[in-house]
């Protein structure tokens, strides 16, 4: 392949890696919001923390968004079939978002039904169920998802979906692998983590603030053990490796340990990540004058979780596996916007020496013989109906 097209492929990984590790980071909305009924003792606390994260929850909306879009634009076969064929699981996902966009904007709405308390509560909702859904579905990507992929369907004009669930649970189906879990309660805990950090660095309420600090004590035990279970378990784990020249999928013993080793800078991004977050959740919890925790611990996180995502996407790595057929597994080669292209003539044009003349597409040059005015005559005779010419370009090499 060429070295422009691979160069491409990891450019794309990269800014959609970055946008997830900044998704991940930007859960401290969710994570505070989930501590609503546990470090708020009155009313008017609530209202302090829920106005601190209400300036903050539109970018944490819009990175997941965006997080979607940037699927849609430069992996478009993974956006096919995650979003489409794991459609519960993100449905579920943004419903749990929707639910606190309302609770923002309507809670303190005159003639409000509910009562502010049922709006609150969905906040809480979001807090809980978001994290946890959008570590299992990242967890995917280390542990696999049950779907089939079929590019010959491509050809099939009435049934072009090359794409498909092998099940009827749609995505549901990630829970029945407790690595996801394992991931998804990670990610809760350390969007609880954030959450105490951005309200001490936000809040000026100094007893809401001491109730924080123990806070983190309380949610650092979990989010260590469900963190470092699940590190250490994909480091030791077998791993989906791609063979470069032929693309065919096999499993490879350490994989994602070897692919840090071959990638000494991933590890290095990794440490310093990790020590990022230690370093703001430690000095928070013993430094009561600390207040800066939340740059520490955000920074460090969006570093981890961005040496993780490179980590299942480079080095000749599948970063979307099968779990129901191997080589169905999505890799950056297979799956990226490029890998495909379709060019497609609602008309011939009344063209004398030529019928399609050359074009080229991502540097790669495709050229129709030219046809003669009888020829073209003899093709598509005077008056036809319109018809439609497809040229479909699959894989190039």
């Amino acid at each position: 392949m060429d070295s422009t097209y691979i160069f491409l492929q990891h450019y794309w990984w990269f800014l959609v890696s970055l946008l997830g590790a900044l998704l991940v980071f930007l859960l401290f909305v969710q994570g505070g919001n989930s501590l609503l009924f546990r470090l708020a003792h009155t009313e008017e606390e609530r209202t302090l923390m829920i106005n601190s994260t209400g300036r903050k929850w539109e970018f944490t909306f819009t990175t997941l968004v965006t997080f979607g879009g940037a699927f849609f634009a430069s992996f478009p076969l993974f956006y096919s079939t995650s979003f489409g064929g794991a459609y519960w699981l993100w449905m579920i996902i943004l419903f749990s978002f929707v639910l606190q966009a309302v609770s923002y904007e309507f809670q303190s709405k005159l003639g409000n039904l509910l009562g502010k308390r049922t709006y609150q509560y969905f906040l809480v909702i979001n807090g809980v169920v978001g994290p946890i859904l959008l570590g299992a579905a990242v967890a995917t990507f280390f542990n696999g998802s049950n779907f089939i992929i079929d590019k010959g369907n491509m050809t099939d004009e009435m049934m072009p979906v090359i794409s498909r669930w092998a099940n009827g649970w749609h995505g549901l189906d990630a829970f029945t692998d407790p690595w996801n879990i394992v991931l998804g309660f990670a990610v809760f805990f350390l969007a609880r983590l954030l959450g105490n950090l951005y309200f001490i660095n936000n809040i000026r309420c100094e007893a809401l603030i001491a109730r924080c600090r123990r806070q983190l004590i309380t949610d650092a035990v979990p989010f260590l053990f469900f963190f470092l279970a699940f590190v250490i378990r994909t480091l030791l784990k077998d791993g989906f490796a791609v063979n470069p020249e032929t693309q065919e999928i096999v499993m490879e013993p350490f994989k994602y340990f070897h692919n840090l080793l071959a990638m000494p800078y991933l590890l290095v991004l990794f440490l310093v990540g990790v020590a990022g977050v230690l370093y703001g959740l430690v000095k928070s919890i013993f430094c009561t004058s600390y207040t800066k925790g939340i740059w520490a611990a955000g920074i460090g996180t969006v570093f981890t979780v961005l040496a993780l995502l490179l980590v299942v996407g480079y080095n000749n790595t599948a970063y979307y596996p099968s779990t129901a057929d191997m080589q169905s597994s999505l890799t950056l080669a297979n799956s990226c916007s490029i890998s495909l292209a379709f060019v497609r003539l609602q008309r011939p044009f009344p063209v004398i020496n030529s019928f399609f003349p050359s074009f080229s597409f991502c540097s790669k040059s495709v050229t129709a013989c030219p046809l003669s005015a009888a020829a073209y005559a003899a093709i598509i005779p005077a008056g036809p109906p319109p018809i439609t010419i497809t040229l479909l370009i699959i894989d190039i090499p």
